[in-house]
């Protein structure tokens, strides 16, 4: 026996689903629509507001008890440099610390100590005088700065939107030229930072381990501006004007 009810329930889905204006495209795309992926690049110039450089002491002597105490005692006077100009507890990060016998060269047979450390100057313009307090503080080994760009989410964010605004006005010329019109934008996919990193300035200097700080100017620190770039693509439905 038929069951006229169940008939009639099939009968009404199938006619709803015959009457979709969606096709099962997984693109998302209508039956009267074509799709667009568009890709873009955007930049945005940020000017630097914190820089990184490392500062040691190297220094030798006659043994490893003497060249440990006198690296020591020259390090504490750079670090206290250093806190003194503003520099924090936690902007400062050991990176190498050394002892180890000399077994070529003048020095042969005497024993070398090398404490290096990373500083963290938050303040851009303050660059050139942590380097040199640190210099007339005792370091002889120096390299840096490295400038750069502390919170790098919030300086691209208007080349974020110069990338999407590339990729729309792309797409509307290509729908133009096709006679067509963007009805929908199906999806902005991320494309990250394509650029890499900048290269900075080296600043070193060296004195020899007997003499004393001598007093020094600060070098000139030019942060300049960092430029970012960032990609993104984007799919457009097109339908016809």
């Amino acid at each position: 026996m038929i069951n006229f009810n169940r008939l009639l329930i099939a009968l009404v889905v199938f006619a709803l689903a015959g009457c979709g204006d969606r096709s099962d495209d997984p693109r998302g795309i209508d039956r009267e629509e074509t799709l667009l992926s568009v890709s873009a690049t955007g930049q945005a110039e940020t000017r630097p507001d914190e820089a990184r450089f490392t500062a040691g002491v190297s220094t030798t002597a006659s043994s490893a008890q003497a060249v440990t105490q006198r690296n020591n005692e020259a390090m504490a006077k750079v670090t206290a440099a250093l806190t003194a100009l503003g520099v924090g507890r936690d902007d400062l990060r050991t990176q190498r610390l050394t002892v180890g016998r000399i077994d070529y060269g003048p020095n042969r047979g005497q024993f070398q100590a090398d404490n290096l450390v990373e500083v963290r100057v938050r303040d851009v313009d303050k660059v050139g005088a942590a380097v040199a307090a640190a210099t007339e503080a005792g370091a002889n080994v120096l390299s840096g700065p490295d400038l750069r760009v502390s919170d790098r989410e919030a300086a691209n964010k208007s080349a974020y939107a110069s990338a999407y605004k590339a990729a729309r006005a792309r797409a509307e010329a290509y729908a133009g030229a096709a006679g067509l019109k963007i009805s929908r934008v199906l999806a902005i996919r991320d494309g990250g930072e394509t650029g890499g990193p900048i290269p900075y300035a080296r600043y070193a200097t060296e004195q020899s381990a007997g003499a004393g700080p001598r007093p020094v100017s600060a070098p000139p620190v030019n942060p300049g501006l960092e430029t970012s770039e960032v990609r993104v693509q984007v799919e457009f439905a097109l339908e016809a004007k």
